[in-house]
């Protein structure tokens, strides 16, 4: 492996989605637009948005990495990306395919604990009204 080239680490909040050494290429999407990082860039952070993270090695080619938003952190070789959630491939229809039906999942999850919030609140106000009448 040749000391030109980039380690990237992709961190999830519960543990390491993916260690890469001998990464020559990488894009990711930030607030500002899609932006290529190459092994003898400068220094930099930047936000990320929801999108597609793509890298290059050697050894497995072209990957996609889908990611939510977090930031990204490169510090000499090194390409630190913190996200909420990723999922990764290398057939971006696959991919894609597996990021709608994890988003719908996600989706009917969230409208359930809407559901079970509002229940809360409404037994919440019932229950202070009660004390405010006797």
């Amino acid at each position: 492996m040749s000391s030109s080239l980039m380690h990237l680490k992709v961190l999830l909040p519960s543990e390491i989605f993916a260690e890469k050494t001998g990464v020559s290429r990488i894009v990711a999407e930030t607030i500002e637009g899609s932006f290529g990082l190459l092994p003898h860039r400068l220094d930099c952070v930047a936000a990320m948005t929801p999108g597609i993270l793509t890298y290059e090695t050697q050894a497995d080619g072209e990957v996609f990495v889908a990611v939510d938003e977090g930031v990204l952190v490169k510090t000499g070789m090194d390409v630190l990306v913190s996200v909420r959630r990723a999922q990764g491939g290398k057939d971006l229809a696959h991919l894609r395919q597996a990021v709608e039906q994890e988003y719908l999942a996600l989706n009917e999850e969230a409208k359930v604990a809407r559901s079970v919030m509002a229940k809360l609140e409404t037994g919440l106000l019932r229950r202070l009204a009660t004390f405010d009448h006797e």
